[in-house]
């Protein structure tokens, strides 16, 4: 009898944008304009891909990268939060599901040593190529036409879902944390006793209650938060009935 706790990692466990924040390693700190212009909508970790190239044709090494990376700071009571669920594993499996990559997270989690606090990791994978460039491909495909094309959480948090219940593993309530547009569609997924917790001021959460204004069906109960310690203090309630 578990709580599924999912995460999004860009300001939500990190108090910032992983993939913005990396430009710091650029020339000058920026991108040029060209390469900043090339982004599309939808097409994300294309234009990333782009990005990580320019970095490495600058010369920009992977020990820079990392610690740029993990100069990251957690948003606030995150750390009170990763510890209380560690304290609490009995009662809290934990995922996250992020448009971020694999190498990023993996950086920022071993750096705090909270990897063990965290099941399982869905992002889009990342690695090091022999000319020492950041390489990251498209986590999977979906036919999800609200999501960008390399990501759709909730196609991920279904088959998740759908696996630990095919391994006996049936939780009691889906606790979400996050804060983006693309957090949007796998709330959508949510059900009568789960919970949707968007931060405060976010686009996230400012969907949610435009949602709510326009009436529509929404079975979850919606819980805003600031800090990690505003989770915390949900989960104890949730944990107490």
């Amino acid at each position: 009898m578990k709580i599924l706790l999912v995460f999004d990692f860009d300001n939500t466990i990190i108090d910032d944008n992983s993939d913005t924040w990396i430009v710091q390693c650029a020339p000058n700190k920026k991108l040029p304009i060209e390469l900043r212009d090339s982004y599309q909508k939808g097409f994300w970790t294309e234009f990333m891909g782009r990005v990580f190239k320019y970095l490495g044709d600058k010369g920009v090494r992977e020990h820079e990268m990392k610690r740029a990376v993990t100069s990251l700071p957690f948003t606030p009571g995150m750390v009170e939060l990763f510890n209380f669920i560690r304290k609490n594993k009995d009662k809290f499996d934990c995922i996250i599901i992020s448009d971020s990559n694999s190498v990023f997270i993996d950086w920022v989690l071993e750096a705090a040593s909270f990897h063990d606090v965290f099941d399982k990791v869905f992002t889009n994978p990342a690695a090091f190529n022999s000319n020492g460039h950041l390489t990251v491909e498209n986590y999977h495909t979906h036919s999800c036409n609200r999501c960008p094309k390399n990501l759709c959480k909730k196609v991920v948090l279904m088959e998740f879902v759908d696996k630990q219940l095919q391994q006996g593993v049936n939780y009691t309530q889906i606790v979400y944390i996050g804060d983006g547009g693309n957090d949007v569609c796998p709330v959508t997924f949510l059900k009568n006793d789960d919970v949707a917790m968007p931060r405060k001021g976010y686009t996230l959460q400012k969907t949610l209650s435009r949602m709510s204004q326009n009436l529509e069906p929404m079975e979850y109960s919606v819980v805003v938060w600031s800090s990690g310690v505003d989770i915390i203090s949900h989960l104890q309630f949730l944990v107490k009935d």
